[in-house]
């Protein structure tokens, strides 16, 4: 009885924890999958529409379970009696007293996700080099929640977690320097230079 009393206070701790585990891995492949369209490592041909579908709905997945992540941790009852963690807290980088550093990587990592997401919604709107500029966040992005699974995350000794984290890492900076001085780099400088009128009949 006692052990199931226990559990069940865990709940919400267990939910934050899976939540955002799956946040981060959904970020990792959002970063891959933009990676591999700029560079065509998909492909020669320009790439279809639900190719590009499927990395702005990882991105969209990212930011929902990242909320959710978020406000669980709230809820969890040893949170809230040892360290007076509120919702407010999830939002404000410093203000929690547990972890604060690692926290904050993570609250700036989200904030900066919202803003490379919330651009490419209105990307047609928006001039080419602003929401170039606001998506190259995605790298600073994914380094800060890489940091914060590995320093708040209560699973960073998990070797399966490990060896994901690595293997990520690694295939985000081969697809960099194949997109910066690789074969990749053609692709990507010609799909970032400004269509031409006769381009967009």
């Amino acid at each position: 009885m006692t052990n199931l009393i226990f559990g069940a206070t865990k709940v919400w701790w267990y939910v934050s924890r899976s939540t955002g585990i799956v946040a981060w891995a959904l970020l990792a492949l959002a970063v891959l999958w933009g990676l591999a369209l700029s560079t065509r490592a998909l492909g020669k041909r320009t790439p279809a529409p639900w190719l590009l579908d499927v990395h702005r709905f990882l991105g969209g997945l990212a930011v929902v379970f990242t909320v959710v992540h978020f406000v669980t941790l709230s809820f969890d009852p040893w949170m809230s009696s040892e360290y007076g963690y509120t919702i407010t807290q999830a939002f404000v980088p410093f203000a929690s007293s547990w972890k604060p550093g690692p926290m904050a990587w993570g609250i700036v990592a989200f904030y900066l996700l919202l803003a490379v997401e919330c651009t490419s919604l209105i990307k047609n709107r928006l001039p080419q080099k602003l929401w170039r500029g606001v998506h190259m966040a995605s790298y600073p992005l994914y380094a800060m929640a890489t940091i914060h699974l590995l320093t708040a995350g209560s699973d960073n000794q998990n070797p399966i977690l490990r060896w994901c984290v690595l293997a990520t890492v690694g295939a985000v900076i081969f697809f960099t320097v194949y997109r910066i001085v690789g074969p990749g780099r053609a692709e990507s400088v010609k799909q970032s230079a400004p269509k031409k009128r006769s381009d967009l009949k």
